[in-house]
């Protein structure tokens, strides 16, 4: 377990033993020391420093020397200032024959490499017969039994799962059994996997846009299901799976989205007026995962006529490292413009009314929702922000120790950086808004604090400016407690129907 403080930049990992009580420290460092992997007895453990999304360095901790040594990339206080290859560590076994881990090195969408214990480069792990199609990263990988490991998808936003097998010789990772991607587990995402050496047997949790999150056990080739969560009172067929939306945006890069429209069940009639809604992040993305914020609230904008588009602009993960690297020191750059690309593609589709368009989004997703209405104000007719940044440098300033350290790389720092961090603060531009304002905010959020929502409220309200404020006394970074989502999600959707539907 990595472990961090408030009052310092400094993490310090552990190994717990649930048994004695008894915590071994594994390291410490101002970039994580988080763990990605271990062997079979806990006796070696693998160990990542992580400057930015895709940056970091391999350590190796040893219960024989009980310290870490670094195994591969480039720790930052020994680089020259010129260009360091991605390594983008991830999930990770440690063998005898080295540190099977999950990679960017040799493929952008990530891939698998072994890094030898004792030094050396570390060599591409081919992987052969999945058989998924589409866009997307390897984003699982788990040690089964033996030389099995879960080999894991995210495919155009969807879960594929394989069981494969390692041939260490010939430096190749073989698809044995697909276990999840197809039949009753296709078109959703899994949200957990575990496996019972002793009956063999898998357990999953698996969600989809119209399911609330199911679990299933997998053996002997059977899939069953357990469970039957359901939207009580509803009948599913009148919820919006979605439909494909991607577009290619100001400079040619495409753009993956998806455009939920309300089911003919629900009797409304188009052309639907339209929300976008901006993940947080920025380095996510929006997946049919109706265990996520967001799902929900979708399915309840349909319901009551509207359409929502969500895209995966640049900085998005699940599209290759490059793809997510694009928004690094650029918040409210390129991102912003994909946004305003996608709803001029909007206007192209009949079923659509873009002249009554509102934009939403949470964390990051409330920073480029403040960003989109002051600097492109004539798009918008409404906007929810919720908990988002406002001004840069108060932001920054109030975050948790240890989050700074990475805002400064990924973001900017404050003094050397002072003119970029300037002209993208949402506050640079805000005396433009022309819409009304919905502002939510967690009373006890740890990395938007309740004074930039503050700030952000009393400046606009003192222009003059539409603003309506909702703090939640018992939230922090999310509406995690039930009867708060349900109040966010029912004030949300009345305060675009008051100005889409009836303003």
């Amino acid at each position: 377990m990595s472990v961090a403080p408030r009052d310092h930049a400094t993490y310090r990992t552990y190994l717990a033993d649930l048994r004695t009580s008894e915590l071994t420290e594994l390291g410490s460092s101002d970039f994580g020391c988080f763990p990605v992997g271990h062997d079979d007895t806990h006796s070696r453990i693998a160990l990542i420093d992580a400057y930015t999304m895709g940056d970091a360095v391999l350590y190796l901790w040893e219960e024989s020397t009980g310290e870490r040594r670094l195994l591969a990339g480039v720790p930052i206080g020994d680089r020259d200032g010129g260009a360091v290859r991605h390594t983008g560590f991830g999930a990770a076994h440690v063998r005898e024959g080295g540190v099977l881990i999950v990679s960017t090195l040799f493929e952008d969408t990530g891939g698998l490499v072994l890094v030898p214990l004792e030094g050396g480069d570390p060599a591409q792990v081919a992987i052969t017969g999945t058989t998924h199609s589409g866009v997307g990263e390897l984003e699982a990988f788990k040690h089964v039994t033996g030389d099995r490991y879960l080999v894991g998808y995210n495919i155009d936003g969807v879960s594929w799962g394989y069981v494969a097998e390692f041939d260490e010789a010939a430096l190749q990772v073989t698809v044995v059994d697909v276990l999840y991607g197809t039949g009753d587990l296709a078109e959703g995402v899994v949200e957990s996997s575990s496996y019972d050496k002793a009956t063999d047997t898998w357990a999953l949790a698996f969600s989809s846009a119209t399911t609330p999150v199911q679990l299933y056990t997998i053996a002997g080739g059977q899939v069953r299901r357990h469970t039957e969560e359901a939207i009580t009172g509803l009948d599913p067929k009148m919820l919006s799976a979605g439909e494909e939306a991607s577009y290619t945006s100001h400079d040619g890069t495409r753009v993956s989205a998806r455009l939920y429209l309300p089911s003919p069940e629900t009797g409304h009639a188009g052309p639907y007026p339209v929300v976008l809604y901006v993940h947080g992040g920025p380095q996510s993305q929006e997946r049919p995962d109706f265990t996520w914020f967001s799902m929900p609230l979708i399915q309840l904008f349909t319901l009551r006529g509207f359409a929502v588009f969500v895209p995966n602009v640049r900085g998005s993960t699940g599209y290759g490292l490059a793809y997510t690297k694009q928004v690094d020191r650029d918040w409210g750059g390129a991102d912003r413009l994909d946004h305003v690309a996608g709803v001029e593609m909007l206007r192209a589709d009949d079923r659509l009314d873009v002249d009554r368009l509102g934009v939403m989004g949470r964390s990051y997703g409330g920073f480029m929702t403040l960003t989109l209405l002051g600097r492109h104000p004539d798009l918008w007719t409404a906007g929810v922000d919720m908990f988002g940044p406002y001004d840069l440098f108060t932001f920054i300033e109030a975050l948790p120790e240890t989050w700074k350290t990475y805002m400064y790389l990924a973001m900017g720092h404050p003094e050397r950086d002072r003119d970029l961090l300037v002209e993208r603060s949402p506050k640079s531009h805000l005396d433009a808004l022309a819409a009304p304002l919905l502002v939510i905010q967690g009373r006890n959020d740890p990395r938007v604090v309740v004074g930039e929502s503050d700030m952000l409220v009393e400046d606009l309200r003192a222009q003059g400016k539409d603003i309506e404020y909702l703090v939640f006394d018992d939230e922090g970074h999310d509406m995690v407690k039930h009867h708060n989502k349900v109040a966010a999600y029912v004030r949300i959707v009345e305060f675009f129907e008051e100005h889409l539907l009836t303003g």
